[in-house]
């Protein structure tokens, strides 16, 4: 338990983080990640060259921090850590290194002037009451996973039955337990980790589930990345028949229940999710507009089975914007260019009363959630998530 003078010394650290979080969470995972190798395959080494990583973790230290004295605040941040520590397989174990280095590394950085002992039995103890929460609410997690109709515990081995070429860029896996036994559903949006073994190391990456569920099968939608190395090893390496350990679905980012008219609004992969969303709501009355963004008709991918279902169900409306349209291509987008508040004020209801869900690069969410404000969408009806770590749309 926290004493309340250790309380005021984390709330004194609160602007040392605001100017320079950043540059101690790089040291953080670069000692983490030197001296304890057996926790690499946690990580997306993309993540952590590019910095979205560490820039992740100094929001979320900052942001506890900031709430040490009301924690029921963290509420929708610690939600987000637990689905995505969940569907990695994070174990209590991992907790007492990530402790030690985090310690190490404010010391380190902030140096002894600023880091004394009292500051840093502070942060001890307040890193101890915030891992026993998460490794608490992971812990259910797990139990409830395994206890779910068709549910497990840890890995489960899955065959690829069929991999599908969706567009230039994205390719389907098909996904069928070994054991034959049925599999647990899953909430529209929410994604499964996968454990892969690329020229001898092991890596663990998370997809969206881009298809409804159906009790038997799961399906992922990969992107090739460049320089990706689950994404490259997914699409040249992995053929039908090969198994991958598969871990149960997680993620917060699902479709809400109501009866308002539903917009889905996705840019490149971020389909994946968003399709999921709109298979499943199909056979509901409630209205649905689907918008997506696409550099050109060779990267867009599920076009066929869209135009499908708009067969199936006329009132649906999709929308795509390419940004490059060549005016050969027998598909033609409903509009050309970057989105607009334009396209929204046409597409959307016009009172703005609507559930929307939103996913794509942070650029794009971040211009989207922009004009939706703009546009009246109350912001309790704007959902959004991100591939990778989790950062502010500014």
């Amino acid at each position: 338990m926290l004493s309340e003078a250790q309380r005021v010394l984390i709330r004194a650290t609160v602007p040392l983080l605001e100017t320079g979080g950043e540059a101690l969470t790089t040291h953080f995972y670069q000692l983490m990640l030197r001296e304890y190798p057996q926790v690499r395959p946690l990580f997306n080494q993309a993540h952590q060259a590019s910095g979205a990583q560490p820039r992740a973790l100094a929001d979320g230290v900052l942001t506890y921090a900031r709430h040490i004295d009301r924690l029921e605040a963290l509420g929708p941040l610690a939600s987000r850590i637990v689905n995505k520590h969940v569907a990695l397989q994070i174990q209590p174990e991992h907790y007492p290194i990530v402790g030690t280095c985090l310690l190490r590394a404010i010391r380190e950085v902030l140096g002894p002037r600023v880091a004394t002992d009292e500051v840093i039995d502070a942060w001890s103890a307040a890193y101890g009451q915030l891992a026993q929460l998460l490794i608490q609410a992971e812990s259910a997690a797990y139990d409830a996973k395994a206890a779910s109709p068709g549910g497990w515990r840890g890995g489960r081995a899955f065959r690829v039955a069929s991999k599908v070429r969706e567009s230039a860029e994205i390719t389907s896996f098909h996904l069928e337990p070994v054991d034959g036994g049925a599999v647990t559903d899953f909430q529209p949006g929410q994604y499964i980790g996968l454990q892969l073994w690329v020229n001898g190391e092991e890596i663990r990456r998370t997809y969206s589930l881009s298809a409804a569920p159906n009790g038997r099968s799961y399906r992922i939608s990969v992107k090739r990345e460049p320089g990706g190395k689950a994404s490259n090893h997914l699409h040249d390496t992995v053929a039908p028949g090969h198994e991958l350990t598969v871990f149960p679905p997680s993620g917060e980012f699902v479709l809400r229940p109501s009866d308002k008219p539903l917009v889905l609004i996705s840019a490149g992969v971020g389909i994946t999710p968003t399709l999921a969303m709109l298979e499943s709501s199909l056979p509901k009355a409630r209205p649905i507009t689907f918008i997506h963004y696409a550099r050109n008709a060779q990267v867009h991918a599920f076009a066929d089975t869209l135009r499908t279902w708009t067969t199936q169900r006329p009132d649906l409306q999709v929308r795509t914007v390419y940004e490059h349209v060549d005016p050969t291509e027998a598909r033609q987008p409903d509009a050309v260019g970057r989105p607009t508040l334009e396209h929204l004020r046409q597409w959307l209801p016009a009172n703005g009363d609507a559930e929307v869900h939103f996913l794509g690069p942070k650029p794009f969410m971040a211009c989207i959630k922009r004009m939706l404000h703009e546009l009246g969408v109350p912001p309790t009806q704007c959902h959004y998530e991100f591939f990778g770590p989790a950062e502010a749309l500014q």
